[in-house]
């Protein structure tokens, strides 16, 4: 044998670099197979489904191993395990894999922290993303779903813990949150006036008060229809000693709202005719100042 190997040693260092560079080009190509090919995801799982639901998702030219990776340690286990058993669900055999419903998680952050692609709101852009992620340091699934790649915000998840901030009244109550507060803004603003008037399209855009935001007034947290404190107590303090207010509100009982009819407010003639006489005769509306 060692004669053997001494008259043949040209020929066997070659044949170990043959065999070290077909290795080596075989374990390439493995290794990108693994980490760069979807196929790959395919020889374990039964797919198709999430698959359509990938090519249809923000993410479809995004590959399967960008979200769901897998440590090189996991990956052969996975494939030794394949070699020698077949397919069989690696649950309860204490392979601990990750790359199912844990690395898609933590994968996001590699690209929504800087530039943002596929047209989504790029986390330093947001201040609600800057909040929740980065001051509160809120993990993704705790306010996104993730159910076959689709990961738009789950509209339960802001209750779970704004306890205190439930909307109340006027047909409000089955709204999202994000149907008011919007995430992408890039400065911390309330809710704007114009956000309101996308759903209350008749709300009168001149007179009395036009220029407050909704929110000065009506607290969707809390209250939202107004009483005649509400009015006296916040602004209109004085008014209750002009005039005929106070013979009204004292002793007849009257809410505000009884004469001044929301977002139109001022009382004319034409408006007298109709309320004046539901208790008195009518008499003239610039008297009443007086």
């Amino acid at each position: 044998m060692e004669r053997f190997f001494y008259e043949n040693r040209a020929a066997i260092v070659l044949l170990l670099i043959l065999i070290s560079l077909i290795g080596g080009v075989l374990g390439y190509r493995y290794f990108k197979y693994t980490k760069n090919d979807p196929s790959f995801c395919a020889t374990c799982h039964i797919m198709q489904e999430s698959f359509k639901s990938w090519e249809r998702s923000k993410h479809g030219d995004i590959i399967c191993q960008r979200c769901h990776r897998m440590s090189i340690l996991e990956q052969n286990r996975l494939l030794m395990l394949y070699v020698a058993r077949g397919y069989t669900s690696p649950k309860g055999r204490g392979l601990g894999q990750t790359h199912g419903k844990i690395e898609p998680w933590r994968a996001c952050r590699d690209c929504h922290l800087g530039e943002a692609l596929q047209g989504s709101i790029s986390l330093r852009n947001s201040f609600g993303h800057a909040r929740h992620v980065f001051m509160q340091n809120l993990e993704c699934m705790n306010c996104h779903s993730g159910e076959l790649h689709n990961f738009m915000p789950n509209e339960r998840a802001c209750s779970n813990c704004h306890k205190d901030k439930l909307v109340h009244g006027l047909g409000m109550e089955g709204l999202s949150c994000l149907r008011c507060h919007s995430f992408g803004e890039r400065a911390p603003t309330l809710v704007s006036s114009q956000r309101c008037r996308g759903c209350h399209t008749k709300m009168p855009r001149t007179g009395p008060m036009a220029s407050f935001e909704c929110f000065q007034c009506h607290k969707p947290h809390g209250k939202i229809k107004l009483t005649s404190a509400d009015c006296l107590g916040s602004c209109h303090g004085n008014e209750a000693m002009v005039g005929q207010h106070g013979l009204h509100i004292n002793r007849a009982k009257l809410e505000c709202l009884y004469c001044h009819k929301a977002h139109t407010w001022r009382v004319g003639k034409t408006e007298a005719k109709i309320l004046c006489q539901r208790c008195h005769e009518l008499r003239d509306p610039m008297r009443f100042i007086y």
